[in-house]
């Protein structure tokens, strides 16, 4: 597939990066000298120096063959504009990065319509349902949903006391339904296999029926009591979005913020929740407004250091859960071998939403787990596919690969080599990223592969 990524900031770099891995023919369009300089220089793409929302740009006969074009430059306004600008000059699919929720706001579908734009994705709002997500799931440490909700795959940490440890995986005890999808293991992540072991402080990926990952969440991880109070620093379009979230929720919520005027807007949308203007790393503040007794303290500035330094001195405070915002998705290891709970990259997030877009219809959706470096699939079964009607043990699954479920009509199977899948299965595929190409190709319908 060709495509076109107007913008080459963080979000444009990490969508470039990782369609080139799986072998897409990706132009960027860029004005910034430099970051267009940086992106030549680190991937094999190619690159134009220009307005990505000019018409005159876009009827580039280079451009014109394009399958997609994604815009995600910074100015919500030049996003729309590329995509409708990519619409008349006949590119069939666009996608635009819109932040300001006054358009997201409107009636969407005819909005985008008009505009010519198929999907619009707020990384802000992405990001606030995810933590939202992991906030209702007390003990994980990420949740992802699949089929309906009818699959769901956790992520907790393993307790030194857990009666899950030192155990073959063939011999665990696990609710019907379920099974362990993957382990991070000092930062590496790991496909286990029958005679692996769990190890004390491994994060395992359990993943099955909803209702049994639930009785995992509840008697095989450390307990966690339901969240009720939550400490956010940082008043931005992240912190904005979450509080509004939790507080329909019935979650109390506390935000402490430096700037007046951030703080002045969320406390008149906020029926019940508190907004103090201060520093998110003054302890006398922290203490008063009991940081220690909070369920979970958000770190959201748009400062990275800055939130792994708020988060630490929660932690140091009493905070039991901290959840931290990175805008470099390198620090996301770094800050999860210090002690941070949740690390959450919203251009991850973002890229997550995109790819399955990117990929065929038959991907439903990919979840990035561990700063990318694993995937979660939800793919249908094409009956034209080279897996269909095989046994798993016959369909050429690569190694850094495993099916995790099998959902067919109302039943969710736990499949093992002998299990045959068939068209219209919807299976979750918990892959790594030298993989991930080679899966999707195993589940690429025949007709009108490219």
């Amino acid at each position: 597939m060709r495509v076109v990524i107007v913008g080459a900031g963080k979000v444009g770099y990490s969508l470039a990066q990782y369609l080139t891995q799986e072998e897409h023919e990706v132009i960027v369009i860029e004005q910034d000298d430099e970051r267009r300089s940086i992106v030549q220089n680190t991937l094999d793409v190619m690159t134009i120096a220009g307005n990505g929302a000019s018409p005159g740009m876009l009827l580039d006969p280079e451009i014109r063959k394009a399958d997609l074009l994604i815009a995600v430059t910074d100015m919500d306004e030049v996003n729309m504009i590329a995509c409708m600008a990519a619409k008349q000059a006949g590119i069939q699919r666009t996608i635009a990065r819109v932040r300001n929720q006054e358009y997201a706001e409107r009636d969407k579908v005819k909005f985008n319509e008009a505009l010519g734009i198929d999907l619009t994705i707020n990384p802000e709002m992405v990001t606030a349902l995810e933590i939202k997500r992991i906030l209702l799931t007390p003990a994980a440490l990420d949740v992802e949903d699949f089929a309906d909700e009818r699959v769901r795959m956790i992520e907790v940490k393993i307790p030194s006391d857990s009666n899950l440890i030192n155990i073959p995986l063939k011999s665990l005890k696990l609710p019907a339904q379920t099974l362990v999808a993957g382990i991070l293991r000092n930062d590496r992540m790991l496909i286990p296999h029958g005679t692996d072991m769990i190890l004390p402080n491994d994060c395992v990926f359990f993943v099955g029926e909803f209702s049994s990952v639930k009785k995992i969440e509840e008697h095989f991880t450390v307990r966690k009591s339901k969240v009720e109070r939550v400490l956010i620093i940082g008043a931005g379009r992240i912190g904005r979005h979450l509080a509004i979230m939790l507080e329909k929720v019935g979650i109390s919520v506390k935000v402490i913020d430096k700037d007046m005027e951030r703080c002045q807007e969320l406390a008149e949308i906020l029926d019940e929740g508190l907004v103090l203007c201060g520093e998110g790393t003054d302890i006398d503040l922290l203490t008063e407004e009991g940081v220690g007794e909070a369920d979970a303290v958000m770190c959201l500035t748009d400062d990275d250091k800055l939130n792994l330094l708020i988060a630490l001195l929660a932690k140091h405070l009493g905070a039991p859960k901290t959840f931290v915002r990175v805008g470099r998705s390198d620090y996301i290891s770094l800050m999860e071998k210090v002690g941070v709970d949740v690390v959450l990259s919203p251009r991850i997030l973002t890229a997550g939403v995109i790819l399955r877009q990117v990929r065929r219809s038959d991907v439903v959706s990919v979840s990035l787990l561990e700063g990318a470096k694993a995937e979660a699939m939800e793919i249908i079964v094409s009956a034209s596919s080279p897996v269909s009607n095989k046994k798993l043990k016959d369909a050429k699954l690569p190694k850094n690969s495993l099916i995790g479920s099998v959902v067919r009509g109302d039943e969710i199977i736990i499949p093992n080599g002998d299990t045959v899948l068939k068209p219209e299965d919807r299976v979750i595929v918990f892959a790594l990223p030298d993989t991930v190409h080679t899966v999707v190709r195993l589940f690429e319908s025949k007709l009108g592969s490219k």
